[in-house]
C-alpha cells in the first residue's frame, strides 16, 4: 500500500476526534472493558448479599470466609487457564471476534449464576471457573485489537480510554450492584450486568472489523493513516505458531520486567478488588448499599488518573521530554510507591475517614500504570503484544487464586490486626514489583519483534546454517521469509 499524502494526513488530523474511526473502536473496547469488570464487581458484592443479612432479609446461603474465598478465587482458577490461548489465537487470527465471543459466554454463564447457586455451591464454583475461562480470552485480545487499529504515538491514550472502562465499571457496579441487591435481591446482581454483556457483545461482532482494512465504516483517509502509522499488520498471520520467535520472548529480560509488574499490580488490584467489599462491611461496619458508595470512590479517583496519564504520555512524547523507556519506568514506579506507601498507611489506620482516603489513595495512584507495564507490550513487540500480554496475565492471575484464598485464612476472626496483615503483605510485593520493572523494563522493540529482519527471519536460530540458507534462497529470487510462510 502506497504511504498517503501530506493532503490525506493533514485529513485525517483535521477530523473532529468523534468522527475518527479509531476513537469510535476505543470507546467501544471502554464499554466492552465496563462490561467486563461489571462480571467480576456483581460476585464480589452478591457473595456479601448472598450470606449477610439486609435489612430485614436473612442470608440466603451459610458459607463461611473459607468458602466464600474458594468461590472468589474460582475465577482465576479458569482465568488463568486461557491467557496464552488468547494471545496466540489473536495473534494469528485477530482480536476482534475472540474478544466479542468470548464476552458472550462469559455473559451466559454469569446469567446463570443463581440457579447455579440454589442447586449446588459446587455448581456456582463451575460456573465462576467458566466465567474465568472466556474472560481469560477476552484481556489478551485486546492488545491485537490496538496493534491493528491504533497508531504507536496514540496508543499509550487509547489504551488508557479503553483500560479505564474496567475501572468506569467499578465506580458505578459496586454502587449499582448494592443497589440492585437491597431492592430486588442478591439475583438482579448477576442477570442485569450479564444483559447488558450480552447486548455489548452483539454490537462490537456486529459493528467492528477486526482491522482498518476490514472494516466497512472507516474513512479512507484515515484507513490510509493508520496503515502509514503502523506499517504492515498480517506478516505474523503467515508465520507458524511453532515458528514464533518462544526462546526470545520466554529468555527477554524486558518481558520477565512486565509479567513481574503485571503479577505484583494485580496482588494489590485483585486484593482490593475482591476483598474490600468485606473489609467494609466486617472492619468499617458499612452495610452493603453504604459500603458500595463508597467502594466508588477509589474507582474513580483511578479512573481519572489513568484518563490523564494516557493524554500525558502523548504530550511528553511529542514534546520529546522522554525516551519511551523513561516514561514506562517513571509512571511505573509512581504507581507502585505511592501504592505501597498507602496500604502500608492503611494497615495502621485507625479511624473509618483514615481507611477510606488511604485505600483511595492506594488505588487511584496506581492509575499511572496506564504509561507503565500495562502498554509496554506494544512497545516491545507491537504483532506479538496480545501473546506477551496473554503470557504477562497468567503470571498477573496467579494472585487472583492465591490472595482471595490467603485472606480467607489470614482473617478468621474478623479482627483489625489480621486485615493489617494483608494490607502489609501487599505494599511489600509492590516495592518488589517496582524495583524488578525499573531495573530491567524496556520501551524499546525488541530485535526478534523486527519482523522481516535478519534477526526475525531466523527466528531465534542464528546459525551459519540458516544464514547459508538465506543466502540460497536470495540467489533462487525467494526470501527466506517467504519460505519459513510457506512451512
Amino acid at each position: 500500500m502506497n504511504p498517503p499524502s501530506e493532503k490525506q494526513k493533514d485529513e485525517d488530523g483535521q477530523m473532529p476526534f468523534w468522527k475518527k474511526r479509531r476513537n469510535l473502536v476505543a470507546f467501544l473496547a471502554f464499554l466492552g472493558f465496563f462490561n467486563l469488570y461489571a462480571l467480576r464487581v456483581n460476585l464480589t458484592v452478591g457473595i456479601v448479599a448472598m450470606t449477610s443479612s439486609i435489612d430485614t432479609r436473612p442470608g440466603e446461603f451459610d458459607w463461611d470466609s473459607k468458602l466464600r474465598g474458594i468461590v472468589l478465587s474460582a475465577f482465576s482458577y479458569g482465568y488463568i487457564t486461557t491467557q496464552m490461548v488468547g494471545g496466540t489465537l489473536s495473534t494469528k487470527f485477530g482480536g476482534v471476534k475472540l474478544m466479542g465471543c468470548g464476552m458472550l459466554m462469559t455473559a451466559c454463564f454469569t446469567v446463570l449464576t443463581p440457579f447455579a447457586a440454589r442447586y449446588s455451591v459446587y455448581l456456582v464454583i463451575v460456573f465462576t471457573v467458566a466465567v474465568g475461562v472466556f474472560q481469560g480470552i477476552v484481556y489478551p485480545s485486546i492488545h491485537a485489537v490496538w496493534s491493528r487499529w491504533v497508531p504507536p504515538a496514540e496508543r499509550t491514550k487509547l489504551t488508557s480510554i479503553a483500560f479505564s472502562g474496567k475501572y468506569a465499571s467499578m465506580i458505578v457496579g459496586y454502587p449499582v450492584c448494592g443497589w440492585l441487591a437491597e431492592k430486588f435481591g442478591w439475583t438482579y446482581v448477576f442477570y442485569v450486568p450479564g444483559s447488558a454483556a450480552i447486548i455489548w457483545s452483539i454490537v462490537w461482532l456486529t459493528y467492528v472489523g477486526e482491522s482498518p482494512a476490514e472494516d466497512a465504516y472507516i474513512s479512507e483517509e484515515e484507513r490510509e493513516h493508520i496503515a502509514s502509522s503502523i506499517g504492515p499488520t498480517g506478516t505474523v498471520k503467515k508465520i507458524g505458531f511453532l515458528n514464533y520467535p518462544w526462546k526470545c520472548i520466554f529468555t527477554s529480560a524486558p518481558v520477565w520486567a512486565i509479567n513481574c509488574a503485571h503479577f505484583c499490580d494485580n496482588w494489590a488490584a485483585y486484593t482490593l478488588l475482591t476483598q474490600l467489599p468485606i473489609y467494609m462491611n466486617d472492619i468499617l461496619h458499612f452495610d452493603i448499599g453504604k459500603g458500595s458508595y463508597l467502594l466508588a470512590l477509589p474507582y474513580t479517583t483511578l479512573t481519572i488518573i489513568m484518563q490523564a496519564t494516557g493524554f500525558l504520555d502523548f504530550w511528553i512524547k511529542q514534546r520529546q521530554m522522554l525516551t519511551t523507556t523513561q516514561i514506562r519506568k517513571l509512571f511505573n514506579s509512581i504507581a507502585f510507591l505511592s501504592r505501597a506507601v498507602f496500604l502500608y498507611l492503611a494497615a495502621y489506620s485507625t479511624t473509618k475517614l483514615e481507611s477510606i482516603i488511604y485505600l483511595t489513595l492506594a488505588l487511584g495512584l496506581g492509575g499511572f500504570i496506564s504509561a507503565g507495564f500495562i502498554v509496554n507490550h506494544l512497545d516491545i513487540a507491537p504483532q506479538y503484544a496480545s501473546l506477551l500480554l496473554g503470557l504477562s496475565n497468567t503470571f498477573g492471575t496467579v494472585p487472583g487464586f492465591v490472595s482471595p484464598t490467603l485472606t480467607g485464612m489470614i482473617v478468621q476472626h474478623k479482627s483489625t490486626e489480621e486485615w493489617k496483615k494483608v494490607f502489609l503483605i501487599a505494599s511489600v510485593v509492590q516495592i518488589f514489583g517496582a524495583i524488578f520493572y525499573v531495573t530491567f523494563a524496556s520501551g524499546e522493540q525488541q530485535f526478534w519483534a523486527n519482523i522481516g529482519t535478519e534477526f526475525n527471519k531466523s527466528l531465534e536460530n542464528q546459525t551459519e546454517k540458516n544464514k547459508s540458507y538465506h543466502d540460497s534462497n536470495i540467489k533462487e529470487g525467494k526470501s527466506y521469509e517467504n519460505k519459513i510462510f510457506e512451512q
